[in-house]
């Protein structure tokens, strides 16, 4: 029986194995960076549809007060010295302060943690989802585009979203007080815009309907 021969790689397989393996890496860099904004529009994108969901089930107006609108369930961006943090509640009270003793902060259903944050810091029980750019390297956010209803509406109504319980969209809930629905979003749609130091993403709010979807991504 003759013995079998062992045959090891040659040196040029070897390089044509480093370079294939350089060339694999660097078409992923670009890939991972897509990946992060990506994570960070979903989990934006499923914030407003909690927030959506919550107004969805809980009837907040009240005609004999012109504050109602103050308690809708609102998704807020909030800047602390560069960091950028979402919180989502409700201003059940109308004092425009997040009540955690009455359930005013609404809770992360994956994790049962709060999402809100009086901070930029994870250190009251903070669901570690709305640190945006602690997770995302999120720089800036923006809302463009959309217009409330009425000559009253609010001049600057804040970095917020909010609904009613037909799901529709406000803004300015906040500023002043009135019974009727000035605040809310009827023409234009809102473009909430997010900037990262490799780019920009964007996620619309419909009109009347409150739909929201990641833009060029009408199926997310």
């Amino acid at each position: 029986m003759y013995g079998h021969k062992l045959r090891a790689f040659t040196m040029f397989e070897l390089v044509m194995v480093i370079v294939v393996l350089g060339i694999l890496a660097a078409m992923a860099l670009p890939r991972m960076e897509r990946d992060i904004q990506q994570e960070a529009a979903d989990n934006v994108l499923s914030a407003i549809r909690y927030t959506q969901h919550l107004a969805l089930m809980d009837n907040k107006e009240n005609p004999s007060s012109n504050r109602w609108q103050r308690a809708l369930w609102q998704i807020r961006f909030n800047n602390y010295g560069g960091d950028w943090v979402y919180s989502v509640w409700t201003n059940a009270d109308y004092d425009n302060n997040v009540d955690l003793l009455t359930n005013e902060a609404a809770i992360d259903p994956a994790n049962g943690k709060l999402l809100h944050s009086p901070d930029a810091t994870m250190d009251n029980g903070e669901s570690p989802n709305i640190f945006l750019t602690q997770n995302y390297g999120i720089t800036n956010v923006t809302i463009n585009g959309c217009q409330n209803q009425g000559p009253n509406a609010p001049a600057n109504p804040g970095l917020h979203i909010a609904f009613d319980y037909m799901g529709r969209p406000h803004r300015g809930v906040t500023v002043g007080g009135n019974r009727d629905y000035r605040t809310a979003i009827t023409q234009g749609t809102c473009q909430l815009v997010f900037t990262t130091a490799t780019g920009t993403f964007r996620i619309n709010i419909a009109p009347e309907t409150g739909y929201a979807w990641i833009q060029n991504q009408n199926a997310s």
